[in-house]
Parts: C-alpha cells; sequence; structure tokens
C-alpha cells in the first residue's frame, strides 16, 4: 500500500486538515487524527439533554462519568469508521483532493482499501489513546493539547510560505495583525460577568456553616469554539454531497453544484462569509442553551442555601439567569463570528492564493490554541497552588 501526497488545497477537508495537524494532506496513519473524538464528544454531550440515561450518568459522578467516556469512545471508533471510509473512497474516484495530477492510491483494489481504511481507524484510536494519557498521567487535556501541538507545528511553515510568496512586509503586517488578534482574543476569553451569590447560615449541631458571598461566573464566550466547528462542518456539508453525487465520466457540474461551488465553498466570497457568520452566531446560542440550564444552577443554589441578592431563589433566580446569560451571549457570538471571518477577509493580502481557513494564522486555529494555553497555565497554576509553590507567572 503506497499513499502518493496530494496537492496543497483539501477544499471540503481543511477543517480536518487543520486539526489532524496537515496529515489528512498526505493520506498518512494519523490523516483523521482526533477529529472522530471530538465529534464524538460533542454529540455524546448533546444527547445528554435529549436521553434520560445519559442525564443519570452526568449525576453519578465519577463512575457515570467512566461510563459516558467508554461511550464516546465506541462512537469515536464508529465515527473514524465512516470518515477513513469517505476518505479513501473519495480519493479512489479522484475527487479528494481538488487539482491533485496524481494518483492517491496506489491500491485500489477491494481489499487494498478496507486495510487502508483500517490502517486509517487504528491511527485515529491510537491518537484517542495518547490523549487520554496525557489526561490521566499529565496537566491539561490530553486532546486539546494534541490539537495544539498539531496546529504549532504548522506555524513555521505557514510563515515561511507567506514570507516567500509576499515578501519581508507583508509578512510583518501579518505577524502584527496576528498579535493583536491574539491579545483581543485572550482579551475576551478571560471576559466574565460574576453573579454575586450569598449564601445563608445554617447550624449544624454545634457549628455554624454559610454566611459566605461568592460569585457565579459567566463566560462572555460561553460556548468556546464548538459553534465554529458546527458552523464549518454545516457549509462543508453541501460540497461533500455534491462530490459525493457528481459522476467521475461528467466534467460539466449542474447548476446546483455550479451554485455550491460559487457560494459555499469559496471563503473569500461575500455569500460564504455572510452564511458563515450567521451560523456562528445561531450555533452559539444553540450549544449555549443546551449546555448552561439557569434552573439547574437555581435549584442547585437553593438547595445548598443560596441566593442572588435582590432576587428570591427558584424560578425568579432561574429568569435572571437566562436574563443575563442572554444579554453575554450577543457579544460573545459576534466575537466568535468576527474572529473566525477575519482570515478570509484578508485572504488575497496573506494566505498566498491558498484558503486561510487552513492556516495555523486562521481564526479557528487563533481561538484552540489560546482557549487550549489558558487552560493548561490555569491548571498548572492550581498544580502550583496546591502544593504551596508560587505562582507559575509570578
Amino acid at each position: 500500500m503506497k499513499l502518493v501526497s496530494g496537492g496543497e488545497n483539501a477544499g471540503i477537508y481543511q477543517l480536518i486538515n487543520l486539526f489532524s495537524g496537515g496529515a489528512l494532506l498526505q493520506l498518512s496513519v494519523f490523516a483523521i487524527g482526533i477529529m472522530p473524538y471530538i465529534t464524538a464528544s460533542i454529540i455524546i454531550q448533546l444527547l445528554t439533554v435529549v436521553i434520560p440515561r445519559f442525564e443519570e450518568l452526568r449525576k453519578e459522578g465519577q463512575s457515570g462519568q467512566t461510563k459516558m467516556t467508554q461511550y464516546t469512545r465506541y462512537l469515536s471508533v464508529a465515527l473514524a469508521i465512516l470518515q477513513a471510509t469517505g476518505l479513501v473512497a473519495l480519493a479512489a474516484r479522484g475527487q479528494l483532493l481538488q487539482g491533485c495530477q496524481k494518483d492517491i492510491l496506489a491500491d485500489t483494489s477491494v481489499f487494498g482499501m478496507i486495510i487502508i481504511v483500517l490502517v486509517m481507524t487504528a491511527g485515529a484510536c491510537l491518537v484517542m489513546w495518547f490523549g487520554e494519557q496525557i489526561t490521566e498521567r499529565g496537566v491539561g487535556n490530553g486532546m486539546s493539547l494534541l490539537i495544539f501541538a498539531g496546529i504549532a507545528a504548522r506555524l513555521p511553515l505557514d510563515g515561511k510560505n507567506i514570507l516567500d510568496s509576499r515578501g519581508g512586509l507583508i509578512f510583518g503586517i501579518v505577524c502584527a495583525a496576528v498579535l493583536l488578534i491574539l491579545v483581543a482574543v485572550i482579551f475576551v476569553e478571560q471576559g466574565q460577568r460574576r453573579i454575586p451569590v450569598q449564601y445563608a447560615k445554617r447550624v449544624v449541631g454545634r457549628k455554624m456553616y454559610g454566611g459566605s458571598s461568592t460569585y457565579l461566573p459567566l463566560k462572555v464566550n460561553q460556548a468556546g469554539v464548538i459553534p465554529v466547528i458546527f458552523a464549518s462542518s454545516l457549509l462543508y456539508l453541501p460540497n461533500l454531497i455534491a462530490q459525493l453525487t457528481s459522476s467521475s465520466t461528467t466534467t460539466d457540474p449542474s447548476w446546483w453544484q455550479e451554485i455550491i461551488q460559487k457560494y459555499l465553498v469559496d471563503p473569500g466570497n461575500p455569500v460564504y462569509i455572510a452564511i458563515y457568520f450567521g451560523l456562528i452566531v445561531f450555533f452559539t446560542y444553540f450549544y449555549v442553551a443546551i449546555t448552561f440550564n439557569p434552573e439547574e444552577r437555581a435549584d442547585e443554589m437553593k438547595k445548598f442555601g443560596g441566593f442572588i441578592p435582590g432576587y428570591r431563589p427558584g424560578k425568579p433566580t432561574a429568569d435572571y439567569l437566562n436574563y443575563v446569560l442572554s444579554r453575554i451571549t450577543l457579544p460573545g457570538s459576534i466575537y466568535l463570528g468576527l474572529v473566525a471571518i477575519l482570515p478570509n477577509l484578508f485572504l488575497d493580502m496573506g494566505a498566498g492564493g491558498s484558503s486561510a481557513a487552513s492556516l495555523p494564522f486562521g481564526g479557528t486555529a487563533v481561538l484552540i490554541m489560546v482557549s487550549v494555553g489558558l487552560d493548561t497555565v490555569k491548571q498548572i497554576e492550581s498544580q502550583l497552588m496546591n502544593r504551596n509553590y508560587e505562582g507559575f507567572l509570578k
């Protein structure tokens, strides 16, 4: 089995190539990378709201979380098989890497393609195992750190490509723009609305509990990078359907395929940018509504004797949380949309003719790297504090 390197334009699979650290363009063993596990985790998290059994497991603590992790692994393997089969099928038909004049697959027999699917699935399972080992034995989330490493490893090469194709002046402008975007992303990612919570005093035996004041932090970007992944996947779906339904014998695309190629594939098209931005805003509200339940938070505070000053426990507290959450979700969704489409607006200036969405300088990559970096630093800080060491950044 011989896999030949393809072209530099992955088209529909730019997002998968980003999460695989560039391995997709070579159809390597780790071509599909961590993407099946990410998708499975999102699906399981969304199904928690729909399936009562998953909701019960989530409330059971460590034992329930172990069971949920097992379900996520099974779904990841199934998705890896499905994704690898789709990649191999498109590669066999010559539709995976557009513009590539070489044969992606040297062995197009049924047995050979089955072996390739199994090898790529095994690679995805191995990456999943690596991530779990880092989470258990290291610091930070292993899956996120793997994605971070894959994106960071491509930074020098992509920077060199911009420098060679556009010169030093444009390279300096791009670096300055990236620095400004990083500062803005860190500022917003750290932003939160702190709602004061007061706990009533309780006497249990001879001891008095409660009476303390704390706060409930609501992040401006409550949804993280998930809405960007949802919007990107949904935008790639029409092109995938068009490629799978197109005939290899005909060269002229149909009218609906031309519309898809014109408006839903080109990242620099204004229609593409508008649809992409709208989907990110929609999925931000959708994901926040599913993952954050104001009624559940209000019941938890009421159970432990907590209340928000000026609001009665129960439904008034839940209504107030819902009001605040809806107000901070709007700027959070606009922020996500702007960061995601910003590379598309300057596509011709810095990308050298390739898609900005596939660059580590793209919005999705910046969001992932900043969020992973901040979470990892916070976990290191907590570990040092537990051991009575000085702060990591002090």
